[in-house]
Parts: structure tokens; sequence; C-alpha cells
């Protein structure tokens, strides 16, 4: 029962890191909660308390700022925003088709403002749901002060459990941040016992095990990529229970354990590919089963692995093989060192001492007006709105917003045409999958006020809890929960459900069509941009690594690295329309895992680097031949950028190859050849990059870049 136990809190603290997901959720049900409680007493209309409720839902949902000074800011703003919203949709709905203008031109307001941050995206998403539910709820224009009394009721009703019940407490959602790493960890590993169970090297013995390796290599790609997550989260959150120094060394070590794991996946996979006896196979599933035993699940537990007979045997083998090893030495060897790595990492962890407040913030201020895909977003989904409308009305005369709030919801956060097209699947998807919800929930509850009240309570948890990872599932519990209000409000009908999901499939269409024809953002010229931005990420961090390991100068790579990894994560989103299912041509498919599978090479030696280098490791006789190196890359990155401007056209350039000249003849730091090695590597993974993109490589020479 306790190791059941265990594994359930280890699962649920794998699935939402820090339970940020589970906060959020918790605080929009609490405060719709103390909205409509308030509002009780005053004996107001249901659409009053409705609206109440909404507002108390949308700003926990929407205000993120990532300061409670920033947030309190935001609600402020938020309730001027809503007023006006609301105060317009009434007047609109008295004066047709007033309302549905103003409404698609919110639709522009409300992409355009994400260009402007968190807050821009929160006040242009509560502009625009605050105009869509008076129309919902058919508000009238003398209702207006009770509803602007409930907006008001539901902004310091999410206020209180913001900044008092549910207060953001760091060193706890760090705690918490930290146990999430350690249940990543451990399914890391579990996924390489599980890959070892089932792969075969003597050629296939039958059909299943290959499709059981293959399904496995999958599972560990993502644990490994979930774990990153994770990693990223630790570093974020720490300089807020630690001071610079600390959370420097966090971050270092934190990312020594992910190039530990990642290392240990790709050495049970290499030795996957030999032959292994049956008994081997067993001794390294045993070993990775008992080093993930070894770890404790609450970071603040003791004793350390390091204090355990387990872990000194893990090192004392470990140490012992030489390029002369056995069959799985190579395991044994990666388990050691992330053993080591973790002890590490476990030891760096605890607080020490106050964290520093004082941070710059070097972000460019952001144009108020520029024609970018932003831009481009916003126009077309002014006239997917316009399209949406039209449509929407041959449906029905009383329901087409739904059909304009499918269109806002498609271009929210969508970069490309692609991207339109896969949200506009996944909420249509959602949306059949609720219609069932909807009407056996409000069949089950079959008038009951207190029952739809709760269960709405729980769409509503349901839906903000799943919004960040499964747009699919969000829409599942919108639709079950406007089902729910229907029922609620005494006009629930398997009709009015099904208009429902006909509004939606207009609005997804005539998203669809806007951006496709209307000035299109192609996925691949979002995707060449993005690559551009990861380019000039690894730009600057070779410079400043070079200047770090030749002593001149002293900064951060760890930091660089992280932008490097955000940027790279940006072209994971960018790319998901190629690698989603939806794509029909494989071809597609293949070439943007390539893509994506080859800049996370690049940003994992990357990491490497920025976790071994120290100022001055190659200063000295070794700056030479230190900027010969570098510079070669340099270059290769310009050659790159160049391709990247002008996709299909004639090469601009070949990428220069490593000559495999060592930096220095004679390196005795392990610290130093590993820096190396992963420079090296990472030159490798610059010529993967340029064959994905047509740039062909040259015979090895190491000119020098000017």
């Amino acid at each position: 029962m306790n190791q059941f136990r265990t594994a359930a809190l280890d699962r649920l603290a794998a699935a939402d890191p820090g339970l940020v997901r589970l906060r959020l959720a918790g605080s929009a049900v609490l405060g719709i909660v103390l909205a409509v409680a308030a509002l009780l007493p005053a004996h107001v209309p249901l659409t009053v308390t409705l609206v109440g409720a909404i507002a108390a839902m949308m700003t926990a949902f929407t205000v993120n700022d990532p300061t409670p000074g920033g947030q309190a800011v935001t609600l402020v703003l938020a309730f001027l925003t809503g007023g006006a919203s609301i105060t317009v949709a009434s007047l609109g709905s008295t004066l047709p088709p007033t309302d549905s203008v103003v409404f698609v031109l919110l639709i522009f307001v409300a992409v355009y403002a994400q260009r402007f941050g968190p807050r821009g995206t929160a006040l242009g998403s509560i502009a625009f749901f605050l105009f869509f539910f008076p129309m919902f709820l058919q508000a009238h224009v003398k209702q207006v002060p009770q509803l602007l009394m409930a907006l008001g009721v539901g902004v310091l009703a999410n206020a209180l459990v913001r900044f008092v019940l549910l207060r953001h407490n760091p060193e706890a959602e760090f705690l918490r941040v930290r146990r999430a790493f350690r249940a990543r960890l451990g399914a890391v590993v579990r996924a390489t016992e599980a890959y070892l169970a089932v792969s075969d090297a003597s050629a296939g013995k039958s059909t299943s095990a290959g499709n059981g390796s293959e399904r496995t290599r999958r599972q560990l790609r993502s644990a490994l990529a979930r774990l990153h997550e994770c990693v990223l989260l630790i570093e974020d959150a720490a300089p807020d229970v630690v001071d610079a120094r600390a959370a420097d060394r966090l971050r270092r070590r934190a990312i020594e354990v992910e190039l530990a794991v990642g290392w240990l996946a790709i050495t049970v996979q290499r030795t996957c590919s030999n032959e292994l006896t049956e008994e081997v196979r067993d001794d390294l599933i045993a070993r990775l089963a008992r080093f993930r035993a070894l770890m404790e699940r609450d970071p603040r537990e003791l004793p350390l692995i390091s204090e355990t007979g387990e872990y000194s045997r893990m090192l004392v083998e470990g140490s012992r093989i030489d390029e002369h090893a056995a069959p799985g030495d190579g395991v044994r060897k990666a388990l050691a060192e992330l053993a080591l790595a973790d002890d590490r990492a476990q030891r760096a962890a605890t607080p020490e001492a106050t964290p520093d407040p004082l941070q710059e913030d070097d972000d460019e201020p952001t144009p108020a007006f520029a024609y970018d895909n932003r831009t481009r977003s916003a126009i077309q989904a002014v006239v997917g709105g316009g399209l949406a409308v039209l449509g929407g009305e041959l449906v029905s005369h009383q329901r087409w917003y739904w059909a304009v709030l499918t269109v806002f919801v498609v271009f929210i956060g969508a970069s490309s045409a692609g991207a339109t097209f896969v949200k506009g699947v996944r909420r249509l998807g959602g949306t059949l999958i609720g219609i069932v919800g909807g009407v056996l929930l409000a069949l089950l509850v079959g008038g009951n006020t207190p029952a739809t009240l709760g269960l709405i309570l729980v769409c509503v948890f349901g839906m903000v809890y799943t919004a960040r990872v499964s747009q699919v599932v969000m829409a599942f519990f919108v639709t079950s929960m406007l089902g729910l209000l229907y029922s609620l409000l005494g006009t629930f009908s398997l009709e009015v459900l099904w208009i429902r999901v006909a509004e939606t499939a207009v609005g997804a269409a005539a998203g669809i069509l806007a951006a496709v024809v209307i000035v299109p953002v192609r996925t691949r010229s979002v995707m060449l941009d993005d690559v551009g931005e990861v380019l000039d990420d690894l730009e600057e961090f070779l410079e400043h690594t070079c200047g770090l390991l030749a002593g001149e100068e002293n900064v951060n790579i760890i930091e660089l690295s992280r932008d490097l990894d955000r940027s790279v994560e940006q072209v994971r989103t960018t790319i998901e329309p190629l690698t989603h299912p939806v794509n029909l041509r494989s071809a597609r498919r293949d070439y943007g895992w390539h893509v994506l599978t080859t800049l996370e090479t690049i940003a994992f030696r990357a990491r490497h680097v920025a976790a071994r280098a120290q100022p001055g490791q190659l200063a000295g006789a070794d700056t030479d031949r230190l900027r010969q190196f570098t510079g070669r890359l340099l270059a290769n990155i310009d050659v790159l950028r160049t391709a990247l401007g002008a996709p299909g056209g004639p090469t601009p350039g070949t990428l220069v190859r490593d000559d495999g000249t060592p930096v220095s003849d004679r390196v005795e730091a392990a610290e130093t050849r590993a820096v190396l090695s992963s420079l090296s590597h990472l030159d490798e993974a610059l010529v993967s990059l340029g064959r994905v993109f047509g740039v062909e490589a040259t015979d090895p020479r190491t000119p020098a870049r000017p």
C-alpha cells in the first residue's frame, strides 16, 4: 500500500511540477465560491451572479505577471477593461449589428495585445470574454450597474485568493519542483529499464520485440523532455529562495544531472545495439531499479544517496571500467556518473542564504506598432471573425457568437497557418466529446441546483488544470460546463448543444480559411525564423564561452544556455503542425522531427559546455587555438544563417568540419577534457543541422573568422 501511495505521489508531482496548475485551478474554483457567496445576500439575478463568477475565473486563469505588484496592477486594469467590455456589450445588444462589429474588432485587439507580454495577453482575453458572456447571458442595459458591481466582486475575490488564501510561497513551490525533479528523474531511469527489457539485439526474435523497442524509445524521449522542463523550472525558482551564488551553483548541478541521465539514456541505447546475454541484461535492469529505489522522494529526507553502501559500490565499479570494458560496463559507468551528479545536486539544493531581490531586466521594449507575424495573425483573426459571423448567422441567429469565440481561441498563441489548423481540429474534437459529457451531466443532475453548481465547479477546475497540457480535454470541460449552465438557466436541450458543435465547426473553418488565404504565415517560414533565433543565441553563447575559457571575461554562460534552451523550445512549439499526427504526410513529419532532434542535440551539447566551463581554463598558450576552434563554429553559423535566409536557393557556402586537432596537445584535467569534448560534439551537431537544410561540409580545415 505504501509503495502504491509513493508511486501515485511521484506521478502527481511529475505531472504538475511545483503543483502550479493545481494552485491555479484551486484559485479559480475558490474565487468563484467567494464571489458567489458575496453576491447571494444581495439577491441579484442569476445572470449577474454568473458574471461575478466568470470574472473571478478569468482573472485567476489569465493574470500571471511575474511579481505580486504586477499582478495587482493587472487586476485593476482588468476591472477597467472588463467594465468597458460589459458596458459596450450590453449597449450593443440593443443596436444590432453593432455588437457583432465590435466583437470582431475585439479579436484584433486581443490577438495583437499578445505582443505586450503576459499583461497584454491577460487584458486582451478579459476584454474579449467579458464582451462574450453578457451576450451569452442575454444581459440588458439596465443591468449594467449590477454587472459592474459583480465584476468588481469577482476581481476582489480573486485578489483575496491570490494574495491571502492561496498566496504564492516560493520556498514551498521550490521544494515541490524539486520533488517533481526527483519523480521525473525516476521516470527516465524507469524508461531505460523498460528499453533494456524489451530490446533484442539479436536481429529481432519477434515483431513484438521490435515494436516494444520503438514504443520504449518514444517513452524515453518523452521522459527526457519532461525532465528538461523540470530543470528549467528549478533554474527559474532558485533565485527566489537562495542568493545568486547558490542559485548559480544549483543550476550548474541540475544541468549536470540532466547531462548524466541523458548520457545514461544514450549509453543504454548503444548497449542494446550489441548482443547482450540474458544475465547481463538482467543485471543492468536490477542496477537501474536499485538506483531508482535509492532516490529520496522528499528532498529533505536523509540519508543522501552518497551515504549508502550501494553508492560507493557504483563509484568503485564505474572507476574500474576502461577501454577494455565488458558488455554492459558502459551502462554501469554512466549509472555511477549519474549517482555522483545526483548527490552533488542534492547537496547544492539546500537554501543557504536569502534571495537577491536585485535582478537586471535586459529585455528590449516591445514596439507598440509593428508589422510582423503577430500583426498578420491579428488581421487574419479579424477576417476569420467576420466570416464566422456570416456563417454563424446561417446556423443560428441567436448563438452566432460561438463561432466568433472559436476563431479567437484558435488564433490565441498560434503563430502560423499550421498551428491554427491544429488548434481548430483540437477545439472541434474536444467540443464533440464534450457534447456527450454535457448531456450526461445535465441529465444526471436533473434540475438539482446545488448538484449543478458543484459539477460546474468541477468542470472549471478541470478546464483550468488541463489548459496548458491538452486543448482537447480543456474543450471537453468547457462544453460540459456550458451544458450545465444551459441547464441552470433553464434553456438546456440537445438541439442547443448541437448548435454549439455546428458553430464551433463554422468558427474553426473560418479561422483556418483566413489563416491559409489572408497574408498566410507558413509553418516552415516561422520555423526558419525561429531556427535563426537559435543560431543567434548559439552565436552569443559561443562568443562568451570563448571569452570565459580564455580568461578575458567572467560571464554566466549558464544563463546563455538557458536562452538557447528557450529558443529550441519555441521551435518545438512552432514545428508541432509538422510533427502532429494530423499531418498525413509522413515525409514532412520525419523532416520536422529531424530538425527538432538536431536542435535539441545542439542545446544538449551547449548545456554540457556550460556545466563544465570555468574562467581561464584555456588561457595562455591555448588561447589562439581556442579562437581558431570557435572561429570555425561562428563561421559555420554565418553559413547556416545565410542558407535559412534564402531557403531552396543556391548553397551559400559549405560548412567546415573539425579536423580532429585538439585545442591542447596535452590536457590533464578531466573537467577541461570534458569541455573540449563537448565543444567538438557541438561542432558535429552544427554540421548535422547544415545537412538538414541542404548545406554540405568540406574537408577538415580551420579558418579563423575575422
